[in-house]
């Protein structure tokens, strides 16, 4: 009679623990949790600051080709032996460089470049920020669950435990029986109370992550659309992941630097011009013109240019080989990928095949202790297997989403565009374009305000 309850308890559990973590009308969905971290990640704002900043250089550069004007406004007095005289002036000056044997022209191919490089680091730092949200999603989703069982748990043998007292007091089990049931309660209290920690610590790490707690967390989606083999996957990689692309520009940057130490020993030439106007007490008004060129060189730094020259070439050849090293590692991040996707479906399906035979064993043994051949221990012990299995699932299947979006991530398509989340993303040219002319006037608050509200920030 004891275990006849004891499974009807079982199920009853089992029925209640899908209930909880079965998904909820107005739960957060994992296309909810990514897009709430692309809006609010700070880490995305940062980069995009720092892309500004890249883009302002490009201003800074353009600038270099201009011509700069500035005044100066003086006043004096003189008193030399009792003769006193007073004087005013204005100047008004211009300077340009003329011609600088393309130095400047590489200075601004730098800066564009540079810019580039940045905009391809924004995109890695969303991919960072989009697997940030997929494993805060399912770390949620799987400590739910794990709560879940964890309390299925706790009730099923909580039941077992008045059963067991029951047949205790009628003579048919013995103290050992009703010791061993409150031994195996307690310790399901205490795996519950760790299942309900690691929940409370999963949903912080999605506050993090999303900047809010979830609500509700629904199921997994279809699993998105992977290529068909590992060396598609590779291919893949290697021509858009962000970080090879950035790494590429970096080697161009590096180029660009040599030829701009090259080119810091040619002369520059540069023209002036000036208009003053002097008042003085003594001599009067006076109005001056004055026009000028210019041509410079340095013959001898003390060997400033010679070492700035070998220092360029120095960092052309590590960033060169940091793009090979970050090439590499982009194809074994892909390989890992593609091999954790693959374990993780064969310990799927291993775990519902021991879920099935734990099911059957279970069943088994509770009629066999209905007839007497089994202890109460023994239905614990199939009851914790079954229990187990269920848990480890949930892993399982935490891990393949993971993984898949993690392949994702490797071969540079865990993007907001890539997943077609439907919202407004950060234009990374907008504000280039506002600026990349160096007007002479701010544009920041304008166009800053435009981008910002492009996205859903004002």
């Amino acid at each position: 009679m004891m275990c006849s309850t004891f499974g009807s308890f079982v199920r009853a559990g089992a029925v209640a623990a899908l209930a909880l973590v079965a998904p909820m009308a107005g739960a957060q969905t994992l296309a909810d949790a990514l897009v709430a971290a692309y809006r609010n990640s700070n880490l995305l704002e940062q980069n995009r600051a720092t892309l500004r900043a890249a883009d302002e250089d490009v201003a800074s550069a353009v600038s270099s080709l201009r011509p700069v004007l500035s005044w100066t406004a003086s006043t004096s007095y003189r008193n030399s032996s009792g003769n006193e005289s007073t004087s005013i002036a204005l100047e008004l000056a211009a300077q340009m460089t003329l011609y600088d044997f393309g130095r400047s022209k590489i200075g601004i191919e730098i800066a564009k470049e540079s810019v580039l490089a940045t905009r391809e680091a924004l995109v890695a730092v969303e991919q960072e920020v989009l697997l940030a949200a997929v494993r805060a999603y399912t770390g949620v989703k799987s400590a739910a669950e794990n709560v879940a069982i964890s309390q299925n748990s706790v009730r099923v043998i909580g039941e077992a435990l008045r059963a067991a007292n029951d047949r205790f007091a009628v003579g048919e089990v013995t103290r050992t029986d009703v010791a061993l049931a409150e031994a195996r309660l307690a310790a399901a209290r205490a795996g519950l109370a760790a299942t309900q920690g690691q929940l409370a610590a999963a949903r912080e790490s999605y506050k993090v992550v999303t900047g809010g707690y979830p609500g509700g967390i629904n199921g997994f989606p279809r699993s998105p659309a992977l290529p068909s083999s590992l060396a598609e996957a590779t291919a893949t990689a290697q021509r858009l992941h962000p970080s090879i692309r950035q790494a590429q520009r970096l080697v161009t940057v590096a180029e660009l630097g040599v030829q701009a130490a090259a080119a810091e020993r040619l002369p520059t030439v540069r023209g002036s011009a000036s208009v003053s106007a002097a008042d003085n007490s003594i001599s009067g008004d006076s109005q001056t013109l004055a026009l000028g060129l210019s041509m410079s060189q340095t013959l001898y730094a003390g060997g400033r240019l010679s070492s700035a020259h070998r220092k360029a070439l120095a960092s052309r050849d590590r960033v060169t080989a940091a793009m090979l090293q970050t090439t590499r590692l982009i194809a074994q991040n892909v390989a890992v990928s593609w091999a954790n996707i693959e374990v993780a479906r064969a310990q799927i399906r291993a775990i519902d095949q021991q879920i099935g035979a734990a099911t059957v064993a279970y069943e088994g043994v509770r009629e066999e202790a209905t007839l007497g051949a089994r202890t109460t221990l023994d239905v614990l012990n199939a009851e914790q297997e079954l229990l187990s299995a269920q848990a480890d699932k949930i892993e399982a299947e935490a891990n393949y989403q993971v993984a898949l979006y993690s392949l994702l991530s490797s071969m540079g398509l865990l993007t907001v565009d890539h997943l077609n989340l439907g919202i407004p993303t950060y234009d990374p040219a907008a504000y280039y374009n506002a600026v990349q002319n160096a007007p002479h006037t701010s544009v920041q608050g304008e166009s800053l305000d435009r981008v910002l509200r492009a996205i859903g920030k004002n």
